[in-house]
Order: C-alpha cells, then structure tokens, then sequence
C-alpha cells in the first residue's frame, strides 16, 4: 500500500481515538472529578499515540512535515464534525463548512507544487 494512503488510513483511526479522548467525557463522565476524566483520557489517547507515531513516520517517507500537518486537520474536522452532531447531539452549523473550506485552501497551497 502507498505510504500516503497507510499514512491517511492510520491517521483517521487515530484521530477517532483522539476526537473521543478529548470530547467524550463532555457527554459521558461530566458528573465525575476532572482528574477521573483526565485520566481516562489519556487511556484512550495512547491508543491515539500508538496509530498516530507510526502513521506520521510513514507518510514523512513521502511527505513535508506541513503536508503531513494539513492532511492530520482535514481528518481531524472530518472526524469531529460527524462525532459533534451524531455522539453529542450538537446542532449543525455552517461554521463547519467554512472551516472545511478554509482547510481545502491549507491544503491547496500545501500541496499546489504536486498539483502542478
């Protein structure tokens, strides 16, 4: 498999780990003590780190530190906005699409001299 592609598939299941770590204990553990929240947290954020470390040094075989950046955004806005609306009922909004429109900029001029 491509590096890119092992490098994008390993970054969105890490960025489903990392978007629960940081958001889910809104929803799930808000009537707990922060610390029980934190900790958990970094239980599921290892396995974040565990996807994420590999995922970053494969696609630096092929990618720029910056490339590598603006892919990681644009999935982790692909795996928050669906999470926000569907695991914590949060109400759509355009600000998402204007967020994704601004990354699909990031990632033209990150990548406009491969597109060339």
């Amino acid at each position: 498999m491509h590096p890119v592609v092992t490098s994008i598939l390993l970054l969105l299941c890490s960025n489903v780990f990392m978007t629960f770590a940081w958001y889910a204990h809104l929803k799930e553990l808000n009537h707990k003590p922060w610390l029980f929240a934190a900790l958990l947290s970094w239980g599921i954020a290892l396995f974040e780190y565990l996807l994420q470390v590999p995922a970053n040094r494969i696609g630096y075989t092929v990618l720029s530190v910056g490339q590598l950046k603006i892919i990681q955004e644009v999935i982790t806005l692909s795996v928050f906005v669906p999470f926000s609306l569907l695991y914590l009922k949060e109400p759509l909004k355009l600000d998402y699409l204007w967020a994704g429109l601004c990354l699909l900029g990031a990632v033209y001029f990150m990548f406009r001299d491969k597109i060339n």
